[in-house]
């Protein structure tokens, strides 16, 4: 469950004031936080998108294949080291809110709703068919 945000403002006086009186614990802490890792990592990554992109750019001026194709290869890499960098970031940020359960799975899911997906169906029938059974109907 998400924070308020009156409590993450509450968080964020804490850790400043924890900074203030501790400077070295502060910066082990504040070294151990996912968000800096994904964050130098999306900056190492669009570094890496930049020198791609000069290096394929030098090797298209130049005619040199082995320099367009190096500059190509550190291009797509950084980009997917970014992408999935970005991605890992904003999951940590913004985690997936989950939908409350209701009666309503599958095909008797009204028009507006999303069926869920292949392997939550599987468990639905696979707790239904556990209840039956705990209920003694040996029908399933």
């Amino acid at each position: 469950m998400p924070l308020s945000e009156h409590e993450q403002r509450q968080l964020e006086q804490i850790e400043q004031a924890l900074y203030r009186e501790d400077p070295k614990f502060g910066r082990l802490v504040r070294s151990s936080d996912p968000r800096v890792h994904y964050k130098r990592k999306l900056v190492q990554g669009l570094i890496g998108v930049v020198v791609g992109a000069g290096a394929l750019a030098a090797g298209v001026v130049t005619h040199r294949t082995y320099l367009m194709a190096a500059g190509a290869a550190i291009l797509l890499l950084s980009l997917v080291w970014s992408a999935v960098s970005w991605r890992r970031h904003l999951a940590r940020v913004r985690p997936a809110r989950r939908r409350p359960r209701s009666a309503a799975h599958g095909r008797n899911a009204g028009p507006g709703r999303p069926r869920p997906g292949r392997r939550a169906r599987l468990m639905e029938r696979m707790e239904e068919r556990w209840r039956r059974r705990q209920e003694g109907d040996r029908r399933f």
